[in-house]
This record gives C-alpha cells, sequence and structure tokens, in this order.
C-alpha cells in the first residue's frame, strides 16, 4: 500500500491540548501508529509562518518521520502573518490525486470542515483512508455525513493511549 496523510499541525495541536482534558501527541508515537496502521508511507506535515525560534519543534517533526510544509508568504508584506494551512492541504492532496497514481488512500488529520468537500470527492473516488478528528468538543459536524469507517476521533482512549506524550521519568 502507498497511502499518504495529511496533517494540519495547528488544528492537530489545538484539537488536543484545548480539549475538555488537554493532552498532547507524541509525534513519534503518532507516526508509528500511522506507518502500522495504515501503511502511511509519506505523511506532510503543514504549519504557518516560519519562526526562527521554534527550530527544535521543526526538527523534532521531522526527526519523527513527518515531512514539514510552511506555508508560503511575502516575508516583506508588514501584516500579520496568518498561519492559516488549509489550501495548501486541499491544492497539495488534490495536485497529489492527479498527478501520481500510485496513492492508495489518502488520510487528513484535522477537524475542520473547511475540507469536507475534498475528504467527500476523495470518498467518491474510493481513495479516502480515513479522516483522523482531534477531539470530539472541535470536530466539524459535516464529517457525521460520511460512513462511521471513513473517521475517527484521536481522542478515543484506545487510541489517544497509542499516540499520548508521556514524561519520560529522571
Amino acid at each position: 500500500m502507498n497511502n499518504f496523510a495529511f496533517i494540519d499541525g495547528q488544528n492537530l495541536i489545538l484539537g488536543t491540548t484545548l480539549s475538555n482534558e488537554p493532552w498532547k501527541v507524541d509525534l513519534y508515537r503518532f507516526r508509528r501508529y500511522l506507518r502500522d496502521k495504515y501503511d502511511v508511507t509519506k505523511a506532510y506535515y503543514f504549519l504557518g509562518c516560519i519562526d526562527t525560534k521554534n527550530q527544535d519543534l521543526y526538527d523534532m517533526i521531522q526527526d519523527a518521520g513527518f515531512i514539514l510544509v510552511f506555508r508560503s508568504y511575502d516575508f516583506d508584506a508588514i501584516s500579520h502573518k496568518k498561519g492559516n494551512v488549509d489550501t495548501d492541504i486541499v491544492f497539495t492532496m488534490m495536485r497529489i490525486f492527479h498527478e501520481l497514481s500510485n496513492v492508495d488512500k489518502f488520510f487528513l488529520v484535522s477537524g475542520d470542515g473547511d475540507y469536507y468537500k475534498t475528504i467527500d470527492y476523495l470518498n467518491k473516488q474510493g481513495k479516502l483512508g480515513k479522516v483522523l478528528l482531534p477531539s470530539h468538543k472541535n470536530a466539524s459536524s459535516l464529517y457525521r455525513r460520511l460512513n462511521n469507517s471513513n473517521y475517527d476521533y484521536l481522542d478515543n482512549p484506545d487510541l489517544k493511549r497509542k499516540i499520548v506524550y508521556k514524561k519520560k521519568r529522571k
């Protein structure tokens, strides 16, 4: 199987840390989970603008096995840099869908309803693997239109136990 995952990094972080019971995803365990459970060969992790203060985080994301993708913007612009990566993810998914015939399934990690039309299209084409929603609380109700087998919640106890970050004892 040649499956690809697309992770909305901000949605993943905010969806878990701002939930009723905040928790943190262990990106190493999460990447292993995607590989072992869903045969994900490439996992794209999308983030907003680059901030040099976060270089350790960027290094860790890549070390965990994700392909890090930053949002493009004009560095010379004076306005506030917004980290919205929705259109970048949709564009990348659809470009890969049309250019690479060897991708079996597409997986999305986000609860944002802005992706629903793309997910619905991929589902109708038989290319949707699954939508992994970070939390019950912050997931768009649009995804309930899908068959239950097409989505899961990362905060489901069995799944959360496999990917939660656990502090290492000293």
